[in-house]
C-alpha cells in the first residue's frame, strides 16, 4: 500500500462535542424553580397568617382576661357588659351576621351554648350574660369564676384556638 491510501484509511479520534453551556438553564430547571418560588411563597403567606392568628388569640386572651379581672374585684354590670360585647365581637367575626347580630336574651344564650360553650351559658354560670347585664345590679350569687372559665373554653373555641 502506498503512503496516500494509508494515510487516507487511518482513522482519527472520537472528538466529544462541548459540555453544555450552564446558562440559560434547561426548560425542567425553570419548571422547578417556579415550583420552589411557589411553594416558598405558600409557606410565608402560610407562617404570616398563622403567626397573626396566634397574635390576636393573644390579645383576646389578655382583653379575657383583663375584663375577669376587672369582674372579680368589682362585679359591676358594666364588666359584664362589656364581656358580652367581647363575645359579640368574637361570634360576628367568626359565625355569620344574621345568626348572631339580632340575638339576645335566652337565644344569645342558647347561640353561645350551640357554639361551644357546652351548656354553661344558658343554665351555668354564664346565664348573667342573658338579661341581667341590663338590669343594672347583680345577684349575689354571681360566680365569676365558673362564668370566666366559660368564657375562655367559649372563646378558644371560637377564635380559632385549640378545641
Amino acid at each position: 500500500m502506498d503512503t496516500a491510501t494509508q494515510q487516507a484509511l487511518q482513522l482519527r479520534d472520537i472528538h466529544l462535542p462541548p459540555p453544555p453551556p450552564w446558562w440559560p438553564p434547561a426548560p425542567g430547571w425553570w419548571l422547578l424553580a417556579a415550583v420552589v418560588l411557589g411553594l416558598l411563597v405558600l409557606g410565608t403567606w402560610w407562617l404570616a397568617r398563622a403567626a397573626r392568628r396566634r397574635r390576636q388569640a393573644r390579645a383576646l386572651s389578655a382583653l379575657v382576661d383583663a375584663v375577669g379581672r376587672a369582674l372579680a374585684s368589682d362585679p359591676a354590670p358594666d364588666h359584664l357588659a362589656e364581656l358580652s360585647a367581647l363575645l359579640r365581637r368574637v361570634a360576628l367575626r367568626h359565625h355569620p351576621r344574621h345568626d348572631v347580630a339580632a340575638l339576645s336574651g335566652a337565644a344569645w344564650l342558647a347561640f353561645l351554648d350551640r357554639t361551644g360553650g357546652a351548656g354553661a351559658f344558658a343554665a351555668g354560670p354564664g346565664r348573667v350574660l342573658g338579661d341581667a347585664v341590663y338590669h343594672g345590679r347583680l345577684d349575689d350569687g354571681l360566680d365569676v369564676a365558673g362564668l370566666m372559665q366559660a368564657v375562655q373554653l367559649w372563646v378558644r373555641r371560637n377564635s380559632g384556638g385549640r378545641k
